[in-house]
């Protein structure tokens, strides 16, 4: 009898072909492109120092913009996310309304952070009110779907063990599957947060407020040691955010006795 799918050397094979053929169409084989791209990398390098640290009274307020963009984003989206995630859970509703449900998220899903942003700034004008958003909506295309299906992994028989007390669905979803899914839904939470402060960054490329804003204008205008210093101040409060996340998921995580 024939196989249908090809085993996991000829899977292997297949996807070296199509590698190597969209490496060639992309022009990442072209060595005369690359010798001239790291030429104009070590040219880049060396105008982004030393780093402009007088610039820093105004890059502070910028950043902290931008982590109060994140934040009240993160938890704008994870309020919204949940209501979708629990209409699209199968072992809480019927096809038809968990596949709105994930068509909704799946179409939310789709569009780029950057794009919202831009649809934000058309709507409510320049500014955080913007970027707040624009988070908001991308975190709910993520949340909602990592949120659903955790739902469904729940233990059937931690389910059917409330479900058959009488209880409706809230009820089922308050006393089973939320309990069941706490630690997950935290952390998944905290690791949008610390993503959302990246995506808040690049928010301010289109003008809905943060430290982006400063990003593409020190771009522009050519002041690569600006540039630096705001991007060294990114990397620092992504590294703290990112430190302080990682203990509060570890604490969640820890067994209880």
């Amino acid at each position: 009898m024939s196989k249908r799918f090809p085993t996991g050397a000829g899977i292997v094979i297949i996807v070296a072909i199509l590698s190597v053929a969209s490496f060639i169409n992309l022009g990442l084989l072209d060595v005369s492109r690359w010798g001239l791209a790291f030429r104009n990398l070590a040219i880049f390098s060396r105008e982004l120092s030393p780093p402009r640290w007088d610039i820093l009274p105004v890059l502070l307020p910028a950043i902290w913009e931008t982590i109060q963009i994140s934040f009240a984003g993160t938890i704008l989206g994870f309020l919204l996310s949940l209501p979708l995630a629990f209409l699209g859970t199968h072992t809480l509703f019927n096809q038809l309304i968990t596949t709105v449900a994930r068509g909704l998220v799946g179409a939310i899903r789709t569009v780029p952070s950057i794009l919202f942003g831009i649809i934000f700034v058309i709507a409510v004008g320049l500014g955080p009110k913007a970027g707040v958003l624009g988070v908001a909506l991308y975190t709910v295309g993520y949340l909602a779907k990592i949120y659903y299906e955790a739902f469904e992994a729940v233990d059937g028989e931690v389910i059917e063990a409330v479900r058959s007390t009488g209880c409706n669905r809230l009820q089922l979803f308050r006393f089973a599957i939320l309990p069941e899914t706490f630690n997950t839904l935290i952390s998944q939470l905290l690791f949008m947060f610390e993503y959302n402060i990246r995506a808040s960054t690049i928010m301010g490329f289109v003008g809905a407020g943060g430290i982006g804003y400063y990003l593409v204008g020190y771009v522009q205008m050519l002041q690569y040691q600006h540039l630096m210093m705001a991007i060294i101040l990114i990397f620092v409060v992504i590294m703290a955010i990112d430190l302080v996340s990682f203990r509060i998921r570890a604490r969640i995580s820890a067994p209880r006795y």
